[in-house]
């Protein structure tokens, strides 16, 4: 069965995340991290793909993304991850496969969701408790967004910059962050995730389903229920 055509639009956000096969841990150490990080930055240097938030997980990674160019986003991701595992195989002399599968991606509509996915992403390590709070972890845009850290590469989103200036949105983002997210929007941004579906209001849908002339709404079914290993696995 062919695969559904990838939602894409240009300047609109993509919730990205990509596993390693068998949940198989893709970050050993530390230099791993750097490397990964040393890509994406790479990635953004190319122009088409501005990165807004990110976390490097044990076994997978978060990326809050946009595209000026949507025929770009597959190419990019396909060096970045290529580009890793190959950096990964001759650091751990191993071969073969890492990632499961191809990446999964939603859009995320700007006026509702951005901010609820900059926190989904920035909390993803307290939330698999690795670390007490965001800005422990060394390894996540949460230390940018909060002030403690300076990295170039990453592209603030307008609606982060809109919390105010630089020190009224640090203390406004933190805030953000300490008032954590609710199950419902876990629910929510999980399945869109998991279908691939279009994560917004009613209004934003329509857009994109005028615009790319496919479905874009969740398929009827279940609500998952939110587990202990759902927060560590992200």
């Amino acid at each position: 069965m062919p695969r559904r055509p990838r939602l894409v639009i240009a300047d609109v956000p993509l919730h990205i995340t990509q596993r390693g096969v068998n949940r198989a841990a893709v970050f050993v150490d530390a230099e791993d991290h750097r490397l990964y990080l040393e890509l994406l930055a790479e990635t953004a240097a190319a122009g088409s793909v501005r990165i807004h938030a990110y976390a490097l997980m044990g076994n997978h990674v978060h990326l809050l993304v946009s595209t000026t160019q949507p025929g770009d986003l597959a190419q990019a991701m396909r060096l970045l991850n290529q580009g890793y595992v190959a950096k990964f195989n001759r650091r751990h002399r191993r071969t073969g496969t890492l990632w499961e599968g191809r990446f999964r991606s939603c859009l995320v509509d700007s006026e509702s969701y951005v901010l609820a996915l900059y926190r989904y992403i920035d909390l993803n390590p307290v939330r698999a408790a690795m670390v007490e709070a965001p800005e422990q972890y060394v390894w996540s845009s949460a230390r940018a967004n909060l002030g403690l850290a300076f990295e170039p590469w990453l592209t603030p989103h307008a609606v982060y910059l809109a919390l105010g200036d630089t020190r009224a949105r640090i203390e406004a983002y933190r805030d953000w962050l300490r008032a954590g997210v609710t199950d419902e929007d876990l629910v929510v941004i999980r399945l869109h995730l998991q279908q691939e579906r279009a994560l917004g209001s009613p209004k934003f849908q329509a857009m994109v389903a005028k615009t790319l002339n496919q479905p874009v709404a969740l398929r009827a079914r279940g609500r998952p229920r939110l587990t202990a290993a759902d927060d560590s696995n992200g």
